[in-house]
Parts: structure tokens; sequence; C-alpha cells
């Protein structure tokens, strides 16, 4: 099968395409033939070396996943439509026309989910119901504001927080505004044009972009309200910080693959923004780096 590899750590450059043996599942396992691939942006700093979450190349990054199942096992059936996410780190192997994947992080795809859109969910969308439901408890009558709301984790953070009936308010650039009032979003926020500290206090904030922004949002927390923050490398704030202000800050450090999350989860759009094949993953990548993506790019066979 073909899968992209990477014999040295650096720019999109140095991302390649290989022919390597189609993997065999183990116990518990489940063969997939890939549809559709999430590039995340923290799979760009793994190829980088900026996070070695997987030690010393090579290795094949990617870890959403979405595709028919090759083989009857674990309880699924050849040919049915499944998505789910590899265990975290692990050791990737999403980028790929075949991928295992642990049975229990596998779930059978959604009729509102095409193969590209349910290859771009899974880690978004665990990040967002793992923060959110798991971590900050949110419950309807609050107020959540979700920063970089337009983003990969934001869009879909701001469908699940008003699943849960919150009152959601979206940090964006203007252009995207229109797109977060499609998705249900009560109020936006231009952050280029408007302090976002002057709205009235939350019960809840998603920090999706770290530096000041923990700081300037922890002050329009209510007491008891909670921060939640994506951003392990510069979260900008700390729980001492938060104990003082009468709120409670929790540092999100790592994503978890979770096929009963995957089941969960309420009806969501995601956004594609490229699709891109899989032998132009230099691409990708760097349309993910750019910064200027709403939504997610994936990779096709």
């Amino acid at each position: 099968m073909r899968v992209i590899t990477q014999k040295i750590v650096g720019d999109a450059s140095v991302l390649e395409v290989a022919e390597v043996a189609t993997p065999v599942p183990g116990p518990g396992q489940v063969l997939v033939k890939v549809g559709a691939a999430a590039v995340n942006p923290v799979d760009t700093y793994i190829r980088s070396g900026g996070f070695p979450a997987l030690g010393q190349p090579p290795f094949t990054l990617g870890w959403d996943v979405a595709g028919t199942v090759e083989q009857d096992a674990e309880g699924f059936v050849a040919g049915e439509d499944v998505y789910g996410m590899l265990t975290f780190p692990g050791t990737g192997g999403g980028y790929a026309e075949y991928a295992v994947v642990n049975a229990a992080d596998l779930v059978r795809r959604p009729s509102w989910l095409t193969v590209e859109q349910a290859g771009a969910t899974p880690m978004v969308a665990l990040t967002a119901w793992q923060t959110l439901v798991g971590r900050a408890g949110v419950s309807a009558g609050q107020r959540v504001l979700i920063h970089a709301a337009a983003g990969g984790v934001g869009h879909v953070a701001v469908q699940i927080a008003k699943a849960r009936g919150a009152y959601v308010i979206g940090t964006a650039s203007a252009a995207k505004h229109d797109f977060l009032r499609s998705l249900g979003v009560d109020e936006v926020i231009d952050y280029r044009h408007q302090d976002f500290t002057e709205i009235e206090p939350v019960d809840v904030v998603l920090d999706t972009v770290g530096g000041e922004y923990a700081k300037r949002s922890a002050g329009m927390i209510k007491p008891g309200g909670v921060l939640v923050s994506i951003i392990p490398g510069n979260p900008g704030f700390d729980v001492d910080r938060a104990s003082g202000l009468g709120i409670r800050f929790e540092l999100f450090l790592g994503v978890s693959a979770s096929g009963a999350d995957l089941a969960a989860l309420p009806q969501l759009r995601v956004r594609l923004d490229h699709v891109v094949p899989l032998a132009e993953v230099t691409k990708a990548h760097e349309l993910v780096e750019s910064g200027r993506t709403t939504g997610k790019v994936v990779l096709v066979p």
C-alpha cells in the first residue's frame, strides 16, 4: 500500500510517498481502507520536530481516518462505513491507504457525514467534546466563549456548546462571522476591532489561541467558572492565578481516542476547506501552516 513517510524532520517538503506492506490487525483491532484522513495542526508540529511525539523518523503521520472495514472483525462487517481516531500519539499511520484502528475507538459513520467530513472530524470533535463536556461540564443556560471559533476545533466546539443549550460567543475575523452565525453562534466578535473582554461575563472560556488570550479571558469569567486551554506550550495562565480569581483552570494536555465519545456527539456540520490527494500531502501541510484555513484539510487516496 501507499503511505506518506518522512526520513528527517523539517518543512513540508520532507514528506514523501512510499510503498509498504499492508498492516495486519491484531486482537481488538480493525483494518480500515482509508477514504479520507485529516491533516491537523499537531501533524505539522511533529513533522517539523517541534513536538517529537513519535520519536525519530522514519514515521507516518495521521490520526483521523474514515473509510470502510476491509474484513469482518470485532463486531464490524466488511464494507461498513466507519470513522475513528488512532491512539494519540501512539505510532501514527493515518496517512495511508489502509490503517489499523482499535475497535473501541471506531464507530459506524452516520449518514450526516460524508467520508471526507468524517475523516476530518475525530481529533477536533473529541478535543471539543472532552474539553467542553468532560472538563468544563457545559450545560444549558451557560454563557460560553470560544476563541478562534471558525477554526478546526472552534467550529465544532460551538456546535457542541449550542447542542447543550449554551449561549455561545465566538471570536473570529469579520469575514467568518456569517459562517459562525450559520452554525448557531449567538454572538460574534471581530477580535481585530473589538475587545472581547468588554462583553458580559461568561461561565466558560475555551482558549484555542494561547498567550495573552488566557490571561485576558480569565478576568471576564464569573466566579466558579472555568477556563479551558488546549495550548500546552504557552497557555498563558495557571492554576494558582485561577484560584486567586475564584475560577477553575483546566489545561487539556492530550485528546483521547474514544468510540464512545464519537457516538455521543450531536449532529455536526464539519467544514472542509480543502480536499487534497494523498500524493500532494506537501500542499496540505502548507495550507494548514498558513493559518488561513476555515475548517479542515483532508487527504484522500
